[in-house]
């Protein structure tokens, strides 16, 4: 059952949080639905684990086949791996960055991108939807080399990719987090790895102050909601020290550890 995070008479955007089953194998992902008037675009639709639900979900609110685009933030598996999927289903155009605009191809069946996928520059742009836009917003290096966040300027909502992201479960991740502090250390461990350095995260929180942002919308876990929250959000992770800035040559070992090949029960 989608999430309404916004609507008006003509415009609407829906969260997915538990479509993946919870069986403790794969990371929690959520899934979003833009509408504008008979105009739709899916954010981060997932892989196969996720497809059938999303799509049958999409039924009550969107007709897929009316569907423009499937917006990739950047291209890991829990983001568009059931890509060949969506462009078989639907005539949605793949927004994806530059970057990943020769490895996305690997995800489908031969020749099921050409034509169908629109390449976006490192400085983003502004994608028409409808009457109005959807804004992509540089995100590179948080985490993946080309990545984009998607800022909706109707409901002002940041739809952020894995910035943002904390660490729970489908049901949790319906409830918006308010409360930073109470929230941090479901957040801290991912952030501090999977972010690559401080110096991007510094320019990025410079960038996003400009926008007027009601919420943050991680592709994991909670949204973050109120100007508190995301204040103190901003704030922490302008200071974070994350990625390379924590490794030097002590995780550059060669390695003398045997891995046990031996799959056991988890």
């Amino acid at each position: 059952m989608p999430i309404e995070l916004y609507r008006d008479k003509n415009h609407a955007c829906y969260m997915f949080t538990d479509l993946v089953e919870e069986d403790g194998q794969a990371v929690q992902a959520n899934q979003f639905l833009i509408v504008d008037d008979d105009t739709g675009a899916i954010i981060d639709p997932g892989g196969n684990l996720a497809y059938n639900e999303l799509y049958m979900g999409m039924l009550k609110h969107f007709p897929p086949q009316k569907l423009s685009y499937v917006l990739a933030s950047h291209a890991d598996p829990d983001i568009i791996a059931a890509l060949d999927r969506w462009l078989s289903s639907t005539r949605a155009l793949l927004v994806i960055s530059r970057v990943w605009e020769r490895f996305v191809p690997h995800f489908t069946k031969a020749g099921k991108t050409e034509n169908r996928m629109i390449s976006v520059a490192d400085a983003g742009g502004r994608l028409p939807l409808g009457r109005h836009e959807i804004w992509l917003i540089p995100a590179h290096f948080m985490h993946s080399e080309g990545n984009f966040q998607f800022y909706d300027p109707v409901s002002r909502i940041l739809f952020s990719g894995d910035l943002g992201a904390s660490m729970v479960n489908g049901s949790q991740a319906a409830r918006p987090a308010t409360d930073f502090k109470r929230h941090l250390p479901l957040m801290e461990g991912f952030h501090r790895r999977y972010m690559v350095s401080n110096k991007v995260l510094r320019m990025w929180v410079k960038m996003v102050r400009q926008l007027d942002i009601a919420m943050i919308v991680p592709q994991h876990g909670s949204p973050l909601m109120g100007q508190a929250m995301i204040n103190d959000f901003l704030n922490w992770i302008e200071n974070l020290a994350c990625g390379i800035d924590l490794f030097d040559e002590r995780f550059y070992q060669v390695p003398t550890v045997a891995i046990d090949p031996v799959v056991r029960p988890s």
